[in-house]
């Protein structure tokens, strides 16, 4: 049987040997721990604390700005020193809490809940709204929203994105590997939302052991199942798993509900079931310190908030001469220019390397060998957008289906001539939605 995939991707060097088998190890906070209040896509939290106020592990610090927002919660118990602005990993400056912490870890009680029979469809929802679950894979959508469609009733099917095709990266492998039960717990919670629904754990062929581990922690379920993908960049990225797993289309002005499906990554579906089962809020995330940059790569659960600092120590620090860190990997991450910044809900990784390839390789013109059309798994013309976007020229760019780039990189990735393209794509396309924006979203 064919392993099922998308057209196009690329197949970059993956790294994962470096940290797939170390376990997850915890990772103590050090210092203050800084909450920014824009962790997600949407409205930005509302504190909800002042400064001189004690707060407890497990407490509400900043509450939803609104339907698409999220809640922040204090990781630790400690004096609220201030609300200011600070550095995030992205590389912005947002309005954060900073919280000293006094190593006592004193948690606040946790939410009330009833066996999962007993809930309604609105109840779970409302768990997850206030566990302040958002997309841990790297968007950041507040989940509550993406579980509240306008017909629920057409959702027939719940993707779990297990693939993790970015390299480097071995968080959600280690959470496969070792906390099964709870993805498996995370999706029936996610089922009894959608009555209707199956549900399907979406992983690559290239890890063997998890595919085994959740096969036969599903064996007994009979709307689950594993659903094997080929190993291929980027195939975790919502469109492409949708398209793989069921061979349903949509574009840049679809979401995953208008073809019947949900989608959330791995990790998130284990901060679901402990929103909805044990009644606790998004406190920590596993995030993945790797590449040759590194002494010891690992994979380590920090406590939202934690400084960056902390969690690079933890892996043996940086190597001597080490030139590039990215939030995120080497694919679709951003590189960090200071690394004076906090853990946030959506930091997967800190990948770490001793050369910086893309600094190093001179920009030269486009040879038109179309190495990029072949790569983009949209069906696009990288190089003609890139040469939109250079010029400013936003109605070529909206003409040639520039707003359907999800910004993977595997165009700057193929390119010989070492473009930048999915950079000016991803700048032009930021512009072009700012635009929309003004003209009233038309």
């Amino acid at each position: 049987m064919a392993l099922l995939t998308f057209k196009g991707g690329v197949h970059p060097y993956d790294g994962k040997e470096l940290s797939k088998d170390r376990p997850i190890t915890p990772c103590p906070p050090k210092g203050d721990l800084i909450y920014p209040l824009s962790q997600h896509i949407g409205a930005p939290a509302l504190p909800v604390v002042k400064k001189g106020d004690r707060v407890l592990a497990g407490q509400k610090i900043a509450e939803a700005g609104g339907f698409v927002s999220a809640p922040v919660y204090a990781s630790v118990s400690g004096i609220v020193k201030s609300i200011e602005s600070h550095m995030t990993p992205s590389g912005n400056k947002v309005d954060s809490i900073v919280v000293e912490d006094d190593g006592m870890y004193e948690e606040a009680a946790p939410f009330p809940v009833k066996p999962l029979a007993e809930m309604s469809r609105d109840e779970m929802i409302q768990l997850i709204r206030e566990a302040g679950v958002v997309g841990l894979g790297g968007a950041g959508f507040p989940t509550h929203v993406k579980l509240s469609p306008k017909e629920p009733d057409k959702i027939d099917t719940i993707l779990v994105n297990c693939a993790e095709c970015e390299p480097y990266l071995t968080s959600d492998y280690r959470l496969m590997m070792e906390r099964p039960e709870k993805i498996i717990g995370g999706l029936q919670v996610i089922l009894s939302i959608f009555d209707r629904a199956a549900g399907y754990l979406c992983i690559e062929d290239n890890k063997p052991e998890a595919i085994e581990i959740l096969r036969k922690a599903c064996e007994n379920e009979s709307r689950i199942q594993v659903k094997v993908l080929k190993k291929k960049y980027p195939q975790g990225a919502e469109r492409m798993l949708i398209y793989a797993a069921t061979g349903r289309k949509l574009n840049s002005s679809m979401l995953p509900a208008d073809v019947g499906c949900i989608v959330d990554n791995c990790d998130t579906v284990c901060s679901i079931y402990d929103a909805v089962v044990l009644g606790r809020p998004l406190l920590s995330r596993v995030v993945t310190v790797s590449g040759d940059g590194v002494v010891s790569p690992g994979n380590f659960e920090c406590k939202i908030g934690t400084n960056v600092n902390v969690i690079l120590e933890a892996a043996g620090g940086l190597k001597e001469g080490a030139e590039k860190v990215i939030a995120g990997g080497p694919m679709m991450g951003v590189a960090m220019f200071d690394l004076d910044v906090p853990t946030v809900k959506t930091t997967s990784a800190i990948t770490c390397f001793l050369h910086d390839d893309v600094k190093s390789s001179p920009v030269t013109a486009c040879i038109n060998c179309g190495r990029c059309v072949k790569a983009c798994s949209e069906g696009l013309v990288p190089a003609r957008l890139s040469q939109f976007a250079e010029k400013g020229d936003l109605e070529s760019f909206e003409k040639w289906h520039g707003m359907e780039c999800v910004e993977c990189g595997c165009c700057s990735y193929v390119c010989p001539a070492k473009r930048p393209l999915a950079q000016m794509i991803r700048n032009t396309r930021r512009i072009a939605m700012a635009e929309r924006k003004k003209q009233g979203g038309k």
